[in-house]
């Protein structure tokens, strides 16, 4: 999919989450309830949603209207290709790789402090938080094309724009959706229980995890960019040092100087979040401009 996005075909890449995320909805309650298959009725649904969409991408890859088109000769592994984009692609791994870390060590400390209900309210953060920064990485992809386009083309001005840019709509849509999780977070509570216990104590939960998360869009655009132009290095620093550096430490420190333990583990997030996001804002102005001189050099030159 990330093929099809490169070549400017955002609405076929579109269509394929769409075409596997409806099958795999409609299939959902079939296999579970109507013939009765329980769990593997849902992991059969998944299975096949995914396989659709599978065939929907290599039918449009090897077809007439791609520029990339898939063929067997240039399938042989090329060293100098492919582990350049091993690391680049290193950084998200990590972010996604540190989830089951983090879910493990927040688990634990809330089990120890608050109990069954506590461990219950971070799964459902854990799912808003999903439902955040998911949105905040599609801006993200989206603009990483064109970044990297221009940076390769030395084109330092339209590489400069697309950040601004990119900057300015993740710091908004993070903004828009802080002020909603601050004034209704009992809505989000809802979409996922119906326990009236449950709901009140996620929504005073979710207020304390996501206390910054006001500030998350500007980590998810210089972490992006640091991605669209090759910093493979600094693009890996950002992503260990908000989460394996800085918050699982804090899950086990914070509690131990708050009053409220269970409210201590929580707030290790935005205490987190705000320390990353300092770190790298300032990271991310040096290497930007560093990375950007030799450009500007070429076209003062020419």
């Amino acid at each position: 999919n990330a093929f099809i996005t490169a070549q400017g075909k955002a609405k076929t890449g579109m269509m394929t989450v769409l075409i596997g995320a409806l099958i795999n909805t409609v299939l959902d309650p079939v296999f579970i309830f109507k013939f009765g298959m329980g769990v593997k009725g849902a992991a059969l649904a998944t299975v096949i949603s995914q396989a659709v969409s599978c065939a929907w991408v290599i039918f449009f890859l090897c077809g007439k209207k791609s520029v990339l088109r898939l063929c067997l000769k240039n399938l042989s592994i090329k060293t100098s290709l492919v582990f350049p984009c091993l690391a680049l692609g290193s950084a998200t791994f990590i972010m996604q790789a540190s989830e089951s870390v983090l879910s493990v060590c927040f688990n634990s400390s809330l089990l120890k402090y608050g109990g069954d209900i506590a461990v219950g309210a971070m799964t459902i953060l854990t799912s808003v938080m999903q439902f955040a920064l998911l949105p905040l990485q599609g801006i993200g992809q989206g603009a990483q094309p064109v970044s990297s386009y221009n940076y390769g083309a030395g084109n330092a001005p339209r590489v400069r724009k697309t950040f601004s840019l990119l900057l300015a709509s993740c710091v908004l849509f993070s903004f828009v959706l802080w002020i909603v999780l601050m004034t209704r977070p009992q809505s989000f509570a809802f979409i996922f229980t119906s326990d009236a216990e449950l709901v009140d104590f996620t929504a005073k939960a979710l207020r304390l995890y996501g206390a910054a998360l006001v500030l998350m869009g500007v980590q998810v655009a210089c972490q992006m960019t640091f991605v669209s132009i090759g910093n493979t290095k600094c693009s890996i620093i950002v992503a260990v040092v908000r989460k394996f550096v800085l918050l699982i430490p804090l899950i086990f420190i914070v509690p131990l100087f708050t009053a409220d333990r269970t409210s201590g583990v929580y707030l290790a997030e935005p205490v987190a979040d705000l320390i990353a996001v300092t770190f790298t804002a300032i990271l991310f102005a040096v290497q930007f401009k560093k990375a950007l001189r030799p450009l500007e050099k070429k076209t003062d030159a020419s």
